[in-house]
């Protein structure tokens, strides 16, 4: 499938993954910022002037003071309105360190303190951080942007044989490679690990080659991987080596392994539905470690928004190659088309959202969010040499993006121009629900056909992409489906006829599913089909015994 000649794009998306999506068209808070900093060349005489990278700096030393008066009061007031267990929050403006402060428990009711040294999962937030690591590769020779994927890594391939041999490191890290939505994540949450994942990425349905914008976190882990293995090395290596390690950054990893050994960490929350807060699930990301499984603190952050503010440079030292760099800043393609012909468009860079506001600066922005308890932000006016990071150790709620919002807002305006927090937690929440099923499987129809006998559902059934799910029946009659390498086990309860339902787990979970069986001649099913696993046509499991 050879790229598209009239440009499309998908318009689904997630705040969890992509970061603050141009949802309020026009609004300066959501859609300002601002290009990479340093001088342009001066022109000769003979040849046309061309435009700054940016405009100039709009914000005063005095403007930027007032928001940071008033960041303690916004944390606070977002924490006890949420009820976020913690938080941590540094703020990097003109090369220094202005503001590093944490907030409430690392783990609700136990006394530990959230402090600059708390070190949090950053989710998506990972990205911007991975796109670092690569242009610091890219700037060593060891690759290009706009180099194949498929020649540094055995076996990659898509659907699309063409573009299996033309998709870029470029591509895959905006998203433009044609993979659908999140692909892959569903294997993930079944427990396949990273191997198994980018190896079946070829099953995925295409959309048209880099003209489509779909966030994909196994997309860009599997460039990410590519780069690695043109060095040599593994991606949690190449990751300390280029940046972690030289930019002073001590306690960030993208191993699983280092965050739960921290001894000062901030463990994961999710809100129940009394509304308490509770430290229940444990999310190991390594699967996708350059898109979502990095680990790191405030004050190792505040680092990182130094060197992209000075242009990869840190303490004098040139850590990243400045061309390399700003190239991630720049848009790859339009994530968020304009809702109307006045309103403004969102981009997506190299691990970057990207946008512009109405003085012509440009935002450099990404969320981050595991439903099993995080939320983080990080949000750049390169052009005002400004920057801020928010870690949370609480399901998105829309907390971390607020508090964004609202600082910068209070800079450019002297205070916030809407209540941002229940605008951006609508958002979350109102994803979450689009994403269940519209069938209501807590409560089967009054009309409802029984089901047959347990045997002409149980057996083996077959698929090229989630493997083998497997049915049995226990001693009471009730059915248990196994799927994913460690067999996960689902308890089936019945709906109607042949069709049952199921609680999902994981960091993709849905609520409840349909699995319906097609029942052939002999009263026995010849296949299953799992509704959530089949967003992309690929749910349906054939017997295979």
């Amino acid at each position: 499938m050879r790229p598209a000649k009239r440009v499309r794009h998908r318009t689904s998306r997630t705040l969890a993954g992509s970061g603050l999506v141009v949802l309020l068209a026009g609004t300066t808070a959501l859609t300002s910022g601002a290009a990479a900093p340093g001088p342009s060349p001066s022109p000769s005489p003979s040849a046309p002037q061309a435009p700054p990278p940016q405009p100039p700096p709009q914000l005063t030393r005095a403007e930027v003071d007032a928001a940071l008066g008033k960041l303690d009061g916004v944390v606070e007031s977002a924490m006890r309105r949420t009820g976020v267990p913690g938080t941590a929050v540094g703020v990097v403006y003109q090369d220094r360190v202005v503001y590093l402060k944490g907030f409430g428990e690392r783990r609700v009711g136990q006394s530990a303190e959230v402090g600059p040294d708390t070190v949090f999962q950053l989710a998506s937030l990972s990205k911007p951080l991975a796109s670092t690591v690569v242009a610091g590769a890219v700037g060593d020779k060891v690759v290009s942007w706009d180099e194949p994927v498929a020649g540094h890594l055995p076996g990659f391939a898509l659907k699309d044989p063409w573009v299996t041999r033309h998709v870029t490191v470029a591509d895959l890290f905006s998203h433009r490679s044609g993979l659908p939505n999140h692909a892959g994540d569903l294997l993930e949450d079944l427990g396949y690990d990273r191997p198994y994942i980018l190896s079946h990425l070829r099953y995925e349905p295409p959309a048209p080659f880099r003209a489509s914008y779909a966030y994909t976190n196994f997309g860009l882990t599997a460039a990410a991987e590519a780069v690695a293995r043109a060095k040599g090395v593994g991606w949690e290596k190449l990751s300390e080596d280029t940046l972690y390690k030289p930019a002073g950054m001590d306690s960030t990893s993208s191993r699983f392994a280092d965050y739960e050994q921290a001894p000062d960490k901030a463990v994961t929350h999710v809100k129940s539905d009394d509304g308490n807060w509770r430290a229940a699930f444990v999310r190991d990301a390594d699967a996708q470690a350059p898109a979502g499984g990095v680990s790191s603190t405030a004050r190792d952050m505040t680092r990182w928004l130094r060197l992209q503010l000075a242009n990869g440079k840190i303490d004098s030292r040139q850590i990243i190659d400045a061309e390399s760099l700003e190239r991630t800043h720049l848009p790859e393609i339009v994530s968020q088309p304009p809702a109307a012909p006045a309103g403004r468009a969102g981009f997506y860079g190299l691990g970057w959202n990207v946008s512009y506001d109405d003085h012509g600066r440009l935002r450099l922005s990404h969320s981050g969010a595991f439903a099993l308890g995080a939320n983080t932000n990080v949000t750049l006016l390169p052009g005002e040499q400004l920057g801020i990071v928010i870690l949370t150790n609480g399901e998105p709620v829309g907390m971390a993006d607020a508090v964004a919002l609202d600082f910068f807002d209070t800079a450019q305006n002297g205070r916030p121009s809407a209540d941002w927090l229940p605008l951006v937690g609508g958002i979350y929440a109102k994803e979450e629900e689009e994403a269940k099923s519209p069938t209501d499987y807590a409560h089967p129809p009054a009309d409802a056909e029984p089901a047959r006998a347990g045997s002409a559902y149980t057996g083996t059934y077959d698929n090229a992409y989630y493997g083998k799910a497997v049915v049995t029946a226990g001693e009471n009659g009730r059915l248990t489906l196994q799927l994913g390498p460690k067999g996960m086990r689902f308890p089936l309860t019945h709906y109607d006829g042949d069709t049952f339902s199921f609680a999902t787990k994981g960091e993709n979970a849905v609520g409840l599913t349909g699995v319906t069986f097609t029942v052939g001649g002999r009263d026995t099913a010849d296949k299953v089909r799992v509704e959530y696993l089949d967003k992309n046509g690929l749910g349906t499991f054939t017997r295979g015994d």
